[in-house]
Formats: structure tokens, sequence, C-alpha cells
């Protein structure tokens, strides 16, 4: 398939030398236009993709110049292997022994509220991983989330209480000896926080829409030339700490907007949907494709937020990595259709809805 003019023109200004924020709507050949950068130069290039699935397909489809990879397997290949024995053995401690490696044997009166061990172990062990998504170089106080039925001034004597912990806590982590529960996220950070420079002439980061803000950092920092691509109208792991990096990505802002996955008629409803979500871009379908629109007589679809996410090793969850509501309630509630009958829920797990669907 011959490309199209906006194909053309990110590859030429990739062949110019440009850093670049490729705005791609669905459907419109990203990863083909990826390719075709790729192929436009001898430099050595470095793919960064979301998880491994989608590494492994793009590996296949890349030129020898380029290597695919996640910024796990990344930071793996760095710091991480240090870790596997850690990884392995900690992955379903329970808390008890968690506040119990935390020094934590008693509760924690906070204004009406006492606070168990296995809480306040909870509650350290969140605030090291909201340290992971982040930039700042140490644990701090404001890593503290919020905690039900405590007012500002309870949670912040709370976060002050924590703080020697979590930053204990943290050391602990660094340590191949340490025992407390270690993650993929944690040698992430580690990694980040070397300041560590790719080994590439180009970086080519895939789904910029959901970007940690550890990646992020990393991305920015480097001299090579930089290429982030996405759709931001697509952005779905905010609750996550994802950010948008190609709304304020310095660097020449160009569109993807022929869909080759659908035709003209379902292109017009498709931007509709954009303008309602305030984007600005406008998709055209292909010409050649098929579309067909007409009502459905006995509707029987299930509109399904599921959470997925992957480590290095290509291992996916269908769950929020820690069962806490303050994640759920961030989410907005979705309306789901089965057998023509709305159920309200929020949200949906693809756990849930097996129980449900007929």
């Amino acid at each position: 398939m011959r490309a199209t003019a906006e194909q053309e023109a990110a590859r030429e200004a990739f062949a110019a030398g440009q850093d670049l924020a490729l705005v791609a709507g669905a459907g419109t050949g990203k990863t083909s236009t990826l390719v075709m950068m790729g192929s436009a130069t001898r430099g050595r290039g470095l793919y960064v993709a979301f998880n491994k699935p989608i590494a492994d397909e793009a590996r296949g489809r890349f030129g020898r110049n380029v290597d695919c990879r996640t910024s796990h397997s990344l930071a793996h290949r760095a710091v991480g292997h240090r870790f596997r024995d850690r990884l392995a053995a900690s992955r379903h401690m329970p808390l008890k022994r968690t506040a119990q490696l935390l020094g934590i044997d008693r509760d924690l009166a906070v204004g009406k509220r006492r606070l168990k061990p296995t809480t306040q172990a909870r509650l350290v062990m969140e605030m090291v991983r909201r340290f992971c998504y982040s930039t700042d170089e140490q644990v701090a106080a404001r890593h503290l989330g919020p905690v039900n039925g405590l007012d500002d001034t309870g949670a912040q004597y709370l976060a002050q209480v924590l703080l020697k912990r979590a930053r204990w806590a943290w050391d602990d982590v660094c340590s191949p000896e340490g025992q407390l529960p270690f993650q993929h996220d944690h040698y992430l950070k580690m990694w980040a926080l070397t300041r560590p420079r790719l080994p590439a002439d180009f970086v080519l980061l895939d789904e910029a829409q959901d970007t940690n803000p550890v990646l992020e950092e990393i991305f920015l920092a480097q001299d090579a030339q930089r290429v982030c691509v996405g759709d931001p109208a697509q952005q779905i792991y905010e609750w996550r700490h994802a950010r948008d990096i190609m709304s304020g990505f310095p660097g020449q802002r160009l569109e993807l907007t022929q869909s080759f996955r659908f035709g003209p008629a379902i292109a017009e409803v498709a931007n509709r949907w954009l303008r309602a979500a305030s984007s600005t871009m406008q998709l055209t379908g292909h010409a050649d494709g098929v579309s067909r629109l007409g009502r459905a007589e006995v509707p029987d679809a299930v509109l399904c937020l599921g959470y997925e996410f992957s480590d290095h090793s290509g291992r996916q969850a269908r769950d929020p990595p820690v069962a806490d509501d303050r994640f759920t309630r961030r989410v907005p509630h979705h309306t789901t259709m089965i057998n023509d009958q709305a159920l309200d829920v929020s949200p949906p797990t693809v756990h849930e809805l097996v129980k449900v669907v007929p």
C-alpha cells in the first residue's frame, strides 16, 4: 500500500532531523509510518512500546537498525536483573508480614480513626509506589494519597508519621538483600534516577498519550532525535498517573488522519465523537473501505473498562495494581448494555461481567 501524503510528510520531517509529535488517529497507520522513518536512515534507532507483545510485533516489522523494547525491559537490562529473586519471592507477601518488616506493631490513632498495622503498612508501600510514578528524587510526605475519613490536618499528621518508614522502605527496596515486596516499577524508578542515556541516534516513543512521568523525563532528556506518537483522544491510563506528553512537546507537530480501518460513513460518526471530546482531529475514511451504519433491532453489546498493564516479561493483569477505592473513584461510571438492559457499574471489570453475561 502506498504511503499517504501525511505519512510522506512525516518521513521527510524525520529525515530532516526534526523532533516530532505525531498525532495519529485510529487506524491511520502509525506503526507503518514509524517503520518508514526507521528505514529512512542508517542510524541506530530505539522503538519504545507500551508492552511486550507490541514490542515483539514491531520487531518483526522494523529493520535491523531499530531495537524494539519496553521501558521496563530497558530498565530490567540495566538494573532489574539484579532483583530477579526478590520479584519472585515477594510477589504474594501478606500485609501482616510487610507490617512486621516495617516494625509496625500497634494501632495508630489519627483523629477519630484507628489505623491497624496492616493499614499503615499498605499506606507506606503506597507512598513508595506513588514516588515511583513521580519524577521526584526522594520519597516525600506528599506521596501519601487521600485516606478515607481524614481531614487535611489528620492527613498531614499521618504523612509525617509514615514518612520515616516510607524512606526506610525505599532503602530496603533498593537493596538486592532487602525483604519488602518488590515490584517492576521499583527498578524502573531506580534506573530513571541514574539519568540514563539511551543507546540510539533516534528514539520512537509509542502510545505517548499514556506516558509514565518517569519515562517522560527519560525521553525528554535524550540528546538523540525524538519522535513521540499517539492519540490524545485515546488516553486511558490517567488514573495510573500517565500523561499526554505530545501536547507540550518541543518539536514539530504533525497529524495522521487517513484511517485504513473504516470507510467514510463511520469516519463521519467518529468525527462527531471527536468534536464532543474537544479534539481538533478530523478523520478521513478509506475510500475503498466498506462501511455500513444501521439500527440494531436487538442490541447485544458490552461496553467494558478493563484495567490492563504489562511488565517487561509480558505478564498482564486486569485489575489496578492496588485494591484501593481511591483509584476506582477517579474512574467515571460506565453504562453497560446487556440484552438491551442498562446496568450502571463503576467501573465494570472483565471478571465482574463474566458473572452477568448470559
